[in-house]
């Protein structure tokens, strides 16, 4: 498996740090089925052992949440090995007809706004009707529609959106897909905060996927693809920074410069790119507040993003936002390094196990007592809230920017 770097893959010294972080580990307590028996694996694969369909099988069920790299005392690139590891297993490995044709229905529905656009109405529909012929899908369908959130109506956005006061920063901000479609409101609630806080948002209407899902999933040509649509969207647009409301693109968006950095057209721009990519907290954390902030007597629960955590490192600003706000009581929850299961699309693909995830989160959630469970990210927010209605638990959920927009605007945080 050549395309594994013999380098990374020595880098581990097998110690067991990640084994109590590890998803799978914690469901299974397989070892090929951890950080470290997958980096075995990866070692066989360099080693000449052939890519058989179980040893592909560990590779996927990896979710790809990185708390095993914010484990390791060693600094193992995890992320990476397992990024160019399931290249290898797109190109080198042939999946049986149904897992193949499940994978066609993901990544030619998700990574595409207008397709996902194109379903809110029949979905509204179902969940206002109900069908018994959808109640009766397999398994793996079935759980798309458990996770889907009650669909919202579109909010147009401006193409630009003036800073209020004093102008300190032009900023881009990527809609996303998932977001656009089923979260419109996470959006327009994060650009009236980004502007409220004295930034002019920029938001192009024509832009694309960013390549997250597919880069996740070993499909780097189409990852690489979109990646060039974002590039051409935002690296001229004259922005001082790209902000980003959901985690797994932001991660994605930081690391676009070594997804482009052979294309001699794009690598430029791609890399400086990388450099401006923000998560929205972690900007407002930066520029500080200055809107004035109104009481919001709620108690909440703050859930870290795996790859807002993790991968991107951004812990404390989102607290620290949420903490601002006067009246606002924030309670931690019980193993917040562990995945809630969602992992993009990892619980579409591997239903049962992140149902299990699932609910062992929504069972730590609901211990907070909290009114409201806040996270960054929209696959979480559908996953967590799946996994409470499941438990018969009740608890409403929000994005942290809309939490933000509701004191800022003073008014409730919205139902």
């Amino acid at each position: 498996m050549s395309f594994v770097d013999p380098e990374l893959v020595s880098d581990c010294v097998h110690c067991g740090f990640c084994l109590p972080t590890c998803p799978t580990y914690a469901l299974w307590g397989e070892e090929m089925d951890s950080p470290r028996g997958r980096i075995q694996l990866m070692l066989q694969q360099l080693e000449g052992e052939p890519l058989t369909p179980s040893v592909a099988g560990h590779f996927d069920a990896c979710l790809g949440c990185m708390a095993c790299v914010t484990a390791c005392p060693s600094g193992v690139r995890y992320d990476t090995l397992i990024e160019q590891t399931r290249v290898g297993v797109e190109e080198r490995h042939t999946r049986a007809l149904p897992e193949r044709a499940l994978r066609g229905l993901v990544f030619g529905l998700f990574p595409h706004p207008r397709r996902l656009a194109a379903l809110k109405l029949p979905l509204w529909l179902y969940q206002r009707l109900g069908s018994p012929l959808l109640d009766r899908l397999p398994g793996r369908l079935s759980t798309l529609s458990a996770l889907a959130p009650p669909v919202r109506r579109a909010v147009p956005l401006p193409a630009r959106l003036p800073a209020l006061g004093t102008r300190r920063a032009v900023v881009g901000m990527l809609t996303g897909c998932v977001q656009r479609a089923f979260f419109p409101d996470v959006n327009a609630a994060t650009a009236r905060v980004l502007a409220a806080e004295g930034c002019d948002v920029v938001i192009p209407p024509g832009q694309g996927c960013c390549g997250a899902l597919s880069v996740h999933s070993g499909r780097r040509d189409e990852a690489a693809r979109f990646a060039r649509g974002i590039v051409d969207t935002f690296a001229d647009a004259g922005i001082d920074a790209l902000v980003v409301n959901a985690a797994g693109c932001g991660s994605s968006l930081k690391e676009i410069g070594a997804l482009l950095a052979d294309d001699p057209v794009y690598a430029p721009r791609a890399a400086w790119l990388a450099g401006h990519v923000a998560d929205f907290s972690e900007l407002l954390g930066r520029l500080g507040p200055v809107a004035p902030r109104h009481p919001l007597p709620v108690t909440v629960a703050y859930h870290d993003a795996c790859h807002l955590a993790h991968a991107q490192g951004v812990r404390s600003q989102p607290r620290e936002l949420l903490r601002g706000i006067p009246g606002l009581v924030l309670r931690e929850i019980a193993d917040p390094e562990l995945c809630c299961g969602s992992a993009g699309v990892w619980n579409v693909l591997n239903p049962e196990p992140a149902a299990e995830l699932g609910a062992r989160k929504a069972g730590n959630v609901l211990a907070t007592g909290a009114d409201w469970l806040v996270t960054a990210n929209p696959g979480c927010l559908m996953q967590i809230g799946a996994g409470v209605r499941a438990a018969g638990g009740t608890i409403r959920t929000a994005h942290t920017a809309q939490v933000l927009d509701a004191s800022i605007r003073g008014v409730r945080l919205p139902r």
